[in-house]
């Protein structure tokens, strides 16, 4: 069998993204996915909000792509029939203490283009969310929800229409090389190919190391739960509602999202979890624990955040605590009003210092290109994460 010329790891948005760019090329492709369908972890377990790029540091790699990206998938959406709804999001100062930090937040977002941000106040803030509390707030317009589910097998589905393979249950085992080649040992047998894209999200890091790479990151994973307003209650959220997010914690705080097929989500914390595709509480991996324990990088990152992490472990258990948390933003919320909801699990990479690594980090070599961090925006930003790594393959690939 002739060899492929690129593999693609992985059947999230990011590996389906950049599979899209590429499909166009003569060249041969084939994405391979572990599961039995296409965004199975991370890409099928978020929130599905399109970001706006309002928290991003203004040059990095997630803002540009999040403020190119988000209007391509806009675009995309509309070419394909694909539900979406550019509804927009409220972020609420709770306390005058936190004024300061909202004026922050709309210097960072005007920094990345988002020129038509509106400061509200107090009662401003009830024309748009009747039921919120706060004592200032801003309107990002160009927030909006997705299903990226669907946005997901819309670039597979295109990608095998122009002549390429899609994989699913096919699992990735290890990798050998040769002078002609790469040749990837699979569950389904050997694949050949040229070159190889790891896209493979909570195992990016496992699959490095087996391609003989160093990541130079550890992947952590920390789980996001959710709980969901019972059906009565959703007239007490009209679209997204955040509350200005803590600058020494690096995830937003719980928030409210109304879901583009129906519902309202309240949520998530962020837990560590103990599998990495772990998305119950009591989920746990011997192996999987004792890669992060035993990470010189995580006792320092929990050095940092101690206090802090035990306290969203509470909220994990103590669904008082969870509707404590909502109540800062709706206080009439009640513990009735809620019931569990899903879970997702976020493939945070963690260097040796114990930082959390904020931008993408991709790692190359002839034949190879390793995407091992793709954090929130990577779902918005994708059709543009995608044609960045296609460019990458172009100009560093060997392609007949």
């Amino acid at each position: 069998m002739k060899p492929y010329d690129i593999i693609i790891i992985g059947g999230g948005i990011v590996g389906t993204a950049t599979a899209y760019a590429l499909a166009k090329r003569k060249i041969r492709l084939a994405i391979i996915e572990a599961e039995d369908h296409l965004a199975a972890h991370q890409t099928g377990n978020n929130s599905g909000v399109i970001h706006s790029g309002l928290y991003y540091k203004p040059g990095s790699l997630k803002a540009r792509n999040s403020v190119k990206g988000r209007e391509a998938l806009y675009t995309f959406c509309e070419q394909h029939n694909i539900a979406h709804d550019r509804c927009g999001k409220l972020v609420v100062a709770t306390h005058q203490k936190e004024i300061p930090l909202l004026k922050n937040l709309k210097e960072r977002g005007i920094a990345n283009g988002l020129n038509e941000l509106k400061d509200l106040g107090e009662q401003e803030l009830k024309e748009y969310e009747p039921h919120v509390q706060g004592v200032a707030g801003l309107f990002v317009p160009q927030t909006g929800i997705v299903d990226f589910i669907k946005v997901t097998e819309t670039f597979a589905s295109e990608t095998k229409a122009m002549g390429h393979d899609v994989l699913t249950g096919c699992r990735f085992l290890n990798l050998q090389s040769n002078a002609d080649g790469l040749i990837l040992e699979t569950n389904q047998g050997a694949l050949h190919t040229k070159n190889l894209i790891n896209c493979g999200g909570l195992q990016s890091d496992r699959m490095a190391r087996k391609a003989g790479i160093n990541p130079g990151v550890r992947i952590v994973p920390f789980r996001g739960e959710y709980y969901e307003l019972i059906e009565d209650k959703h007239h007490l959220v009209k679209n997204l509602i955040y509350p200005v997010p803590d600058p020494a914690f690096p995830f937003l705080g719980v928030h409210f999202t109304r879901m583009i097929h129906g519902g309202v989500e309240a949520g998530p914390n962020a837990v560590l979890a103990f599998k990495r595709e772990g998305y119950h509480k009591l989920s746990f991996s011997v192996q999987d624990t004792f890669e992060t324990i035993s990470y010189g990088g995580f006792w320092k990152l929990a050095g940092k955040y101690m206090r802090t992490g035990l306290g969203e472990f509470y909220r994990s258990f103590n669904k008082a605590a969870f509707v404590k948390a909502l109540q800062k933003l709706i206080p009439e919320i009640q513990e009735e009003d809620i019931k569990p909801g899903g879970a997702g699990v976020r493939a945070q990479a963690l260097d040796a210092h114990g930082n959390l690594v904020d931008d993408f980090h991709i790692v190359q070599n002839d034949r190879m290109i390793h995407v091992l961090n793709a954090p929130s925006p990577a779902a918005t930003a994708s059709i543009s994460i995608g044609q960045q790594i296609a460019d990458m393959a172009v100009q560093q690939f060997i392609i007949d």
